[in-house]
This record gives structure tokens, sequence and C-alpha cells, in this order.
């Protein structure tokens, strides 16, 4: 396959190559796999499709895809989040067809998903089901290639979910982000860190003290709630689901309605993956000078048009952005009400990346030789690659632990033994 790509300047590559590197070495997991890619190539001219965050843990996965066997086209699933030194090195350095520029608008962003749609792959591999979406939309042709896929994060699999549930899926799909060792460790601990890290890179603000609304208590919000409170402040929670939000109030986080969160909002943040979550109501209860963002895949978590129509905006700065409410008061916007996490930061760390994507290949690798046998529905990830990828991550951090002797594997495998 020939190489085609479109990206922000070539000559970005050397410092993308230094970043790529860098992010490897907290990588060891995907460093092993890609190891045994390199010598067995379960992956020999499979054409992946890849519609993923263009950032340096993304180019590692990408080498292990590539080092597998697989010719990999690969497109940014945020229009802000694509770090454009890692894009350049990915081509220049690895082969890769890569089209991702960061800020790149609406039209270019879906040129660029048919980019990859016209690789013809057989495997999809989405965050946020963009490139599945448009496939069953507007691109059907691309069914005749496509074996399976994978999906990266929790908006993806809802989508996914209601396709499969309305019978519109035409491939089966396995859900890596419902895969314990990605959603327990780079949701919670990667968003935590990485959402506080935007916030505080765009505002240079001090969080001690401040009140943080944190809205969507799943396993994202739990991970930034819990950071929040580690940096000082008094952090409330949102919720619709009840269990959630009991589950908030037993860790000792104030909950309350999104109309009366608002009203002491210093900083508010939403992790939901739904719709409108901040909208009318809210910002007319708002305190002046209260500063608004999403970590959520999609920027629809908060009204913005409705903050377009109503308000005077004013950019103070790149990726933060001043709405005047006819009364005075003035809300502040970060990145566009995209992911801030990697609109204004680099996303998440590696050394919780590598698990989730050291899934993303073996679920590939699982993908292409049991599609077969598979239905038209999203799956999760195989309980044996789960195992190990936990298995090969306490290794390569020198921790051990027990086994069950034979006995205890007899008893938990019996009904008979009851009270002695």
């Amino acid at each position: 396959m020939s190489q085609g790509y479109d990206i922000k300047d070539i000559n970005l590559a050397d410092q993308g190559l230094a970043r790529i590197m860098w992010a490897d070495a907290d990588m060891p997991v995907l460093a092993q796999i890609r190891e045994r890619f390199a010598k067995t190539k379960p992956l020999e001219g499979v054409r992946i499709g890849a519609c993923l965050h263009v950032t340096t843990e993304t180019a590692n996965l990408v080498r292990t895809l590539a080092e597998g066997g697989a010719e990999v086209t690969l497109c940014a699933s945020n229009p802000l989040s694509t770090q454009d030194d890692t894009a350049a090195s990915l081509v220049r350095d690895f082969g890769i067809s890569v089209y991702a520029i960061c800020g790149e608008d609406t039209e270019t962003y879906y040129e660029h998903v048919d980019a990859v749609i016209d690789s013809n792959p057989q495997i999809t591999m989405d965050d946020g089901a963009d490139v599945v979406g448009r496939i069953h939309e507007t691109r059907r042709e691309a069914l005749e290639h496509i074996i399976g896929g994978t999906e990266e994060t929790t908006t993806g699999v809802i989508r996914l979910a209601a396709m499969a549930k309305d019978g519109e899926l035409r491939y089966p799909i396995i859900a890596v982000n419902d895969a314990k060792t990605k959603h327990f460790f780079d949701n919670r601990y990667g968003t935590g860190q990485s959402t506080l890290d935007g916030i505080i890179r765009l505002t240079n603000r001090l969080l001690a003290g401040r009140t943080f609304v944190v809205s969507g208590y799943g396993w994202c919000g739990k991970g930034l709630a819990m950071r929040a409170r580690g940096m000082g402040c008094q952090v409330v929670v949102c919720e619709v689901d009840p269990t959630c939000a009991l589950e908030a109030h037993m860790d000792g986080f104030a909950v309350m309605p999104r109309e009366e969160a608002a009203k002491v909002a210093d900083i508010w943040c939403t992790v939901t993956g739904n719709l409108n979550v901040i909208d009318e109501p809210c910002f007319k209860n708002m305190k002046d000078g209260a500063i608004i963002c999403n970590s959520g895949h999609f920027n629809s978590e908060i009204n913005i048009p409705w903050l377009e129509e109503h308000c005077q905006k004013k950019n103070l700065k790149p990726m933060v952005d001043e709405y005047t409410m006819p009364d005075g008061r003035k809300i502040v916007l970060l990145a566009e009400g995209r992911l801030v996490n990697l609109s204004g930061a680099e996303g998440h760390p590696a050394n919780v990346m590598d698990m989730s994507f050291a899934n993303q290949a073996l679920c590939a690798e699982y993908m292409l030789k049991h599609a077969k046998g598979m239905d038209d529905k999203v799956y999760d990830v195989p309980p044996e690659i789960d195992e190990k990828v936990a298995s090969l991550k306490l290794e390569t951090l020198g921790i051990q632990i027990d086994e069950l002797t034979p006995e205890q594997e007899a008893y938990m495998n019996s009904w008979k033994v009851g009270t002695v």
C-alpha cells in the first residue's frame, strides 16, 4: 500500500520521535507485546483503520501493530487532540499513513475519517465510534472488507451498543474500554490526573480551596473527584444514577442537582458521555467567573450553542474563551468544550495507556483469529486477555502475588463443604 498522509509539518518529526521514545520507556507491557509481534507477525498483511487520539502513547500502539505486520492508516478521533510532532514522526520514521492536524475543522476531520475508510480496513480501531458510524451511515461499501473492530472509550461503546440493539451493527466489535485493565486504571487514574493537568495548564489557577463540580460518577468521574479532593478542592458530584450518587456520598463527596451545584461551582467538569449536561438553567445560576470544561469524548456535554447565541464571546488566550451573560456575569469555557485533558495537556500518562493499548493490540490479534465465529454485536474483552495484561503489568512492576493451592482450587469449585 502506498503511503499517503495529511499532517501539519513533516519537519516536526525529530521532536515527535523523541517524545514517542520517552512515552515508550513507560510502556513496558506494550513493548513486550511488540517484541513478540515482531517475531511472529500475527497481523501480517492485515489492514487496520484506526481513529484514535494521535498522541505519543497511540504512536507506540501503532508501532506495535505495524511490527506485527499490519498496514495501519490512522486519523484523529478529536480535532484538538492531535500532537502534530507525533503525527510527523509516525509518517517519517515508521511509514504510517496519518491523517490528522491539530485544530482541523469539522469538514477536514471527516475527510480524514474518510481517508481511513478509503484504505479498505479489515479491522477498525475506534475511539468514539466515528469510523464505525460513518461506515454504517454513508460508506457501507467498506463493510465488504471488514471482519471486526475494537472500541476504546465509553462514549463509543454506548453508541455501538445502541447500534447493536437496533440491529444496525454489521460486524463484531470488542469493547476494549470495558476491560478491567482499561477502565479501572485508564479511566480512573488517567482521566483523574490528565484532566486536572489540562485545567491547570490552561488556567494556572490554584485549585486548593475551590469548589470543583464533577458531573458523572463513573470510573472517569471517580478518578477526577478523587484527584480534585487531593488538590484541596471541595468536591461536588452531580449524578442521574441513584447507585452512583449513593456511592459518591459514601465516598465523602457532596451530591446535589446540577442547578444547585451551579450556584457554588468555581470549576465544573463533565465526564458523562451525554448531551447538554451543563445547560441553560446551570448558566443562569452560575457565579461570576465560573470555569467550565469537559473531559468526556464529545463536546456535546456543554450546551455551547446556547452560550454562542446568548452571550458575548471573548477569547482570553488559546483554549480559553470568556462568555459574558446578559446580566454581566462571566463564564469561562476551556478548550472549546472538547476533551480538556488532551486539548489543554497531553492526555493520559503513558503508564496507564500501556495497559489500554496492550488490550487493543491483543484484541486485534484475537479478532483476526475468531471473527468468523462471532456475531454482529459488542463483545467484552476475553478474560484471558484482561488477565494476561494485568499479569504482564505486575511483572514489569516487579510485583509477585499468591497462587491458589490445589486444595483451595477444589474448595472454590465445590458446593459440598459448608459449616464445620
